[in-house]
């Protein structure tokens, strides 16, 4: 290894941060901004696309996990605008998430750990630590998906807000507040795998933070 390799290696994950978030700041941007699901996903179909070819760019490499959530974003965002029903672009995270859930927790087990094929560029880990990582990232996609339904429910947001004694919000802005607040915790939840990484580290460098949330 290089001297200057390590510290490429961690830019390059840092300025893939700053990519794929900027693709949700556009699509949060032009909601608040305009208020109008469709073309603020219009904007997202855009930054999700750039994202993808900036990510390309910067590892010479489309990397499995954004490259997922990439294409994702633009299924579901393009299903959004043909049909103006932003249905789609709210049911992205449930599918994509509970999918990802579905695959990971039914390796288990089996033993077969395809998250290190996710993510195996990114960090090197024993078996073991494979193994930990795959449940918890396996049980944090479940409950995004389990919770983007309750948030995207223009019932189930009105009886939690008449719950805490408010008036009935606008479902679009609390999806789209949601959007942003799971970006941040799934960033949160990231770092808080650097420890079980550096314990179980394989190579001699420093990991970085590993978001589940690409962001797109």
């Amino acid at each position: 290894m290089t001297e200057t390799s390590a510290p490429e290696t961690k830019n390059r994950q840092w300025i893939r941060q700053l990519v794929d978030f900027g693709a949700l700041a556009a699509f949060m941007i032009s909601y608040f901004v305009t208020r109008d699901m469709i073309l603020a996903t219009w904007v997202l179909v855009g930054a999700s696309a750039l994202a993808l070819g900036a990510g390309y760019a910067v590892e010479r490499r489309f990397a499995p996990l954004p490259l997922i959530t990439g294409l994702f974003a633009l299924v579901f965002g393009l299903l959004t605008v043909f049909t103006h029903d932003d249905l789609y672009v709210k049911l992205k995270l449930t599918v994509q998430n509970g999918l990802l859930a579905v695959v990971l927790l039914g390796s288990i087990p089996l033993k077969k750990y395809p998250f290190k094929a996710l993510l195996g560029s990114a960090i090197k880990v024993n078996d073991a630590a494979w193994r930990t990582l795959t449940l918890r990232y396996g049980l944090y996609f479940l409950a995004v998906a389990v919770l983007n339904e309750v948030f995207r429910s223009p019932a189930a947001v009105t009886a939690i807000w008449h719950a805490l004694g408010r008036d009935t919000p606008n479902p679009n802005d609390v999806w789209t507040g949601f959007r942003g607040v799971l970006w941040i915790a799934a960033s949160v939840f990231g770092l808080s795998q650097v420890p079980l990484i550096m314990r179980n580290m394989t190579k001699d460098e420093e990991p970085g933070p590993v978001s589940p949330d690409t962001g797109l």
